[in-house]
């Protein structure tokens, strides 16, 4: 960890967090605040610095939506389902409004870029739309609306100064582990990805401002980051500097104190020999990789758009595992993609056979705006697409069950998070495969790498034994 002067990058960022942290309303009861969020680790990230924000300007945070002044959801459309909640949710919320007209309704992310005005005239009782890339200047935003009284979306950059998310200007709530974007947007254009067209082209933040971050985070207690973005392997473009992700990632292990590092999510095309290396080489960084395949049928990869062939992905695979043989590999599957015949969901199969995924994060195809993939005619009648899913998901449950229970008697070191959530008095963390242990140990073991020995396993977690001594 490099030193910092006490003129230095710290403090400007604490004089600016004195001028920022000026609260908005100074009643003596203090305004309160909800968050909901759907989706995915980005979004989480997001509703983080939404919440940094607020709290800046004097409002505190609430698990009771019915006594909040301001409820922020931060919204999903990545899949059908998850936008179908987000408007269930904004729904529900109508009561709320009622019976208390002076309550700030605001709805955030990718649906609100979606759907922008659409969505103002859907829900009357909604205040404020925020776009991805607006959503950053959430609490000035909010102070726009509250002065004029009315109702307004905000789809695009605010034009608040400043540079990349700002989030670092705020001070992080503590914890061991916490998500850091290092970049946003995609250039790929998936057929059935809505990503592009709600998060815009690629856009990363520069390594200084990523690095002052995680220097805040490791100054409130945070021992492991996941650095997150739609196609982390593709970081560094459109960046005055020529770094790569690789380059990135040894910048942040010599540069900080780091115990672990964690990345998402990884486009198998971008995936380089010098990032595989890294994996080999860092040791901060955890030995797993969520590589996403979404099918094994040449036909269906070239018909989604993705650049390469199921060939191609066992390669790197194949690569990746002589570099590192004990990386673990999660990926990502759709079933029932439009024109998937019963060979091509066969290849897929096989697919999932020979790699032997630790875990594997699969869905039925759904149709969403603005892609490609929507036009396709030949759409998969969705009894055979559940059926599909159901056999994938039945086979690959036995082989994460198979590889947990070939952990039983190794011995693995663990992050530990806090208490598990079984509260039994045992403390939970993650190996550096992602895979979840619980144990006896003194709480004040949070925050520490403990060695342990695997005793027992499950589908989704493991049980152990702390060594002593």
């Amino acid at each position: 960890m490099t030193e910092k002067s006490p003129g230095g990058a710290l403090r400007k960022r604490e004089l600016s967090q004195e001028k920022m942290s000026e609260p908005l309303f100074h009643s003596c009861a203090p305004r309160l605040f909800y968050v909901r969020t759907f989706g995915c680790q980005m979004n989480e990230y997001d509703s983080l610095q939404v919440r940094r924000q607020l709290a800046a300007l004097g409002y505190e945070s609430v698990d009771d939506m019915a006594r909040a002044d301001v409820i922020f959801l931060n919204t999903c459309s990545v899949r059908d389902k998850a936008e179908q909640k987000v408007h269930s949710f904004l729904g529900s919320l109508r009561k709320l409004k009622e019976a208390n007209p002076q309550l700030k309704i605001i709805a955030g992310g990718c649906v609100a870029q979606q759907l922008g005005k659409k969505l103002l005239a859907r829900f009357a009782h909604l205040d404020m739309v925020v776009g991805t890339r607006a959503v950053n200047s959430i609490g000035q935003l909010l102070q726009q609306v509250e002065k004029s009284g009315g109702r307004a979306a905000f789809l695009h950059d605010a034009g608040i100064t400043g540079t990349g998310s700002g989030c670092f200007e705020i001070a992080p709530q503590p914890g061991v582990t916490a998500p850091l974007t290092i970049m946003q947007g995609c250039n790929n254009h998936c057929a059935y990805c809505i990503v592009p067209a709600v998060r815009g082209a690629e856009r990363s933040r520069r390594p200084e401002e990523i690095l002052e971050e995680i220097e805040l985070l490791e100054g409130s207690g945070v021992k492991e980051v996941l650095l997150l973005g739609q196609n982390v392997n593709s970081y560094g473009a459109g960046l005055g500097e020529k770094i790569s992700f690789a380059g990135l990632l040894r910048r942040i292990v010599s540069e900080s104190g780091l115990l672990r590092i964690r990345f998402t999510t990884s486009h198998p095309k971008d995936l380089t020999e010098e990032l595989m290396l890294c994996f080999a080489e860092l040791a901060p960084l955890c030995k797993h990789l969520h590589l996403p395949v979404q099918a094994g049928s040449d036909r269906v990869l070239s018909r989604m758009n993705r650049r390469y062939s199921a060939g191609q992905y066992l390669e790197k695979v194949r690569e990746l595992r002589r570099i590192c043989p004990e990386i673990a590999l999660t990926s990502d599957v759709i079933v029932g993609f439009p024109g998937e015949t019963e060979e091509d969901f066969r290849d897929t199969m096989e697919l999932i056979e020979e790699v032997r995924f630790d875990n594997l994060f699969s869905f039925r195809y759904s149709d969403r705006p603005n892609t490609r993939a929507t036009a396709f005619e030949d759409k998969v009648d969705e009894k055979i697409s559940a059926r599909r899913l159901a056999e994938l998901q039945g086979r690959q449950a036995e082989i994460a069950l198979g590889k947990n229970l070939a952990e039983a008697g190794s011995i693995r070191e663990v992050l530990v998070e806090g208490p598990s959530k079984a509260s039994n008095g045992q403390v939970s963390g993650r190996t550096s495969q992602n895979r979840i242990v619980n144990f006896e140990a003194p709480l004040s073991s949070t925050g520490k790498i403990v060695a342990v020995k695997i005793t027992h396993a499950y589908l989704h977690s493991m049980v152990g034994e702390a060594i002593v001594g």
